[in-house]
């Protein structure tokens, strides 16, 4: 049951970074925190628009919204982002062993030529 969990999660990691939109958000917020506001401004989209975004980071983890008053303040959550470079990581590493071996066999061969 667990696994499901995570693969879920995973699932609305990538779900949510795969809109150009919502990946400058994220890149918006990886420096400082911003108002729901700041993060529409340069996309020129209602806030209503921009919220529907939001909520999607949201819902994925990458993204936490706090209200101070009327303004709702957005700042990134490092510890989802993790989760995402960790699975990215492990097939990183799996496709380096493999080119690696295929470097061996290559050069292997290379020398064999001579």
């Amino acid at each position: 049951m667990v696994e499901h969990n995570k693969d879920e999660q995973l699932d609305h990691i990538f779900h949510a970074l795969a809109d150009t939109t919502r990946r400058e958000m994220v890149r918006m917020i990886a420096s400082h925190d911003r108002t729901v506001s700041e993060l529409a401004e340069p996309f020129h989209m209602s806030l209503a628009a921009a919220s529907k975004h939001i909520k999607v980071l949201e819902r994925s983890g990458l993204l936490e919204r706090s209200i101070q008053g009327r303004t709702h303040m957005c700042r990134l959550n490092p510890r989802t982002m993790s989760r995402a470079m960790e699975w990215l990581q492990f097939y990183e590493r799996l496709w380096n062993v493999q080119f690696d071996a295929l470097e061996r066999e290559l050069n292997k061969a290379k020398k064999e030529e001579h």
